[in-house]
């Protein structure tokens, strides 16, 4: 399997609640790999397995978080065996109904005897935590983007012009750059 299908069918099961789609994505002894540079939400630091990574990314994730809406940035990777990215997420909080936007990079390793992610490094750089008002106009626009790879120059078409998001402007300006 290409490394560009195990992604999408990562960020399909992260994004819908899809625990059926992570062995699509993973091999059995995947590790996942977290560094959290924000306060503002927390993981664990390592995961092993695709059934540990599957409870933490899609299961424990689906009970806090819906409208989610997760972006790699730039082109698909085509015939490596591991790629980076930028990343970009918008989703909401079920309890409380704030929005969040967050970003950081994915460090993919694909493994060529299973055909399947072997590694996973999410690096978090933040997470902002957004007024429930800013939630439709936020998933409207995430909703406009190519999904789920994004070409940087598309980042800023259809932004909302709200005053709470003024800082997702810095954050795209930074997705934007090498």
């Amino acid at each position: 399997m290409a490394l560009k299908q195990c992604i999408d069918n990562y960020i399909r099961a992260k994004d819908g609640n899809r625990p059926h789609l992570m062995p699509r994505a993973f091999s059995q002894d995947a590790v996942l790999e977290m560094e959290v540079l924000t306060e503002s939400i927390s993981f664990p630091a390592r995961v092993e397995g695709v059934q540990g990574i599957t409870e933490t990314l899609v299961s424990q994730f689906a009970t806090r978080y819906e409208n989610v809406y997760t972006f790699c940035i730039g082109n698909a990777p085509v015939g490596v065996p591991s790629f980076e990215c930028k990343w970009l997420v918008v989703m909401s909080e079920k309890a409380t109904g704030l929005a969040r936007v967050g970003h950081g990079r994915y460090e993919w390793q694909l493994s060529e005897q299973t055909g399947r992610l072997d590694a996973l490094k999410i690096v978090i750089a933040d997470m902002l935590v957004l007024p429930a008002e800013t939630v439709t106009a936020l998933s409207a626009w995430a909703n406009s983007l190519p999904y789920p790879w994004c070409p940087p120059s598309r980042l800023e078409e259809d932004l909302p012009d709200l005053p709470e998001i003024s800082v997702l402007r810095e954050i795209i300006g930074e997705l934007q750059h090498p």
